[in-house]
């Protein structure tokens, strides 16, 4: 590994970790295009979608824990809700993560290309005013929170995501979780989700431990920065930001799925 891929590599870890912190995702649905496509452009490296998504399991983990580390002593962290929600993720990713080693490249990039599209659709349905309820008596449906979750940790687990940029529109639009406690409460699940998925990606040896130990480092550092941010961010542009970034990844997969065939 030379200096450029090195920086190559730190740098765009270090965003989609910052990201991670400032928006309570993993991360992934970031730094899995940036991977995908920045080194091969600017001839640092090329990485397949496997390599990728092995990569980003492990800077999910890593990006969690800075962010949750930030959260640990606010009131945002809904402990029924990281419970309910936390264990059926990582029921799912952790499947989705073993399941994931015998599909081809298109058929990874294709998921990650549903599920962004899912998360745009839900991120622009307009809230509700349970969205505003007090941190104290937040309610929410416990079986449907935990199905849910399932769901979108075995589809998650295959790109070697958490889940959280799913996660994320789930709580404000189905569950009606106030924006604020879905940012650190997502963090937290997500921390969870991505032991499941990073192990299932490391068991099946899909993990490159040479760019995967850059990003880990650039997640450590760049992940509690973020979170700092995202709790004096005004939560109303940290939806936009999430959206239109969602969005950009989205478009970008599409267009390289329908190149390809």
């Amino acid at each position: 590994m030379d200096i450029f891929f090195i920086t190559a590599i730190f740098l765009l870890g270090g965003i989609g970790s910052f990201m991670s912190g400032l928006l309570g995702i993993g991360g992934s649905i970031i730094t899995y295009p940036l991977l995908l496509f920045v080194p091969a452009a600017v001839g640092a490296a090329h990485f397949t979608a496997h390599e990728v998504s092995g990569i980003t399991s492990v800077q999910v983990l890593f990006a969690s824990i800075g962010g949750v580390w930030v959260y640990r002593k606010s009131s945002f962290l809904n402990k029924q809700l990281i419970i309910w929600m936390g264990i059926s993720v990582l029921l799912g990713s952790t499947a989705g993560g073993l399941v994931s080693a015998g599909m081809p490249e298109t058929v990874i990039n294709f998921i990650y290309g549903i599920l962004a599209l899912l998360a745009v659709v839900m991120m622009v349905v307009p809230g509700s005013k349970q969205n505003e309820q007090p941190l104290e008596g937040v309610i929410f449906n416990r079986w449907l929170a935990a199905v849910i979750s399932f769901v979108i940790g075995a589809a998650a687990g295959i790109v070697g995501a958490g889940g959280a940029f799913l996660l994320v529109p789930v709580m404000l639009a189905v569950l009606k979780i106030p924006a604020k406690m879905t940012i650190a409460s997502s963090l937290a699940i997500t921390l969870i989700a991505s032991i499941g998925s990073a192990a299932g990606k490391i068991f099946t040896d899909q993990v490159e431990w040479g760019p995967a130990s850059i990003v880990i480092a650039a997640s450590l550092l760049a992940s509690p920065l973020g979170a700092m941010a995202g709790k004096k961010a005004n939560p109303k542009v940290l939806k936009v930001i999430l959206s239109l970034l969602i969005l950009a990844s989205a478009l970008k997969i599409w267009a390289d799925i329908f190149i390809q065939s």
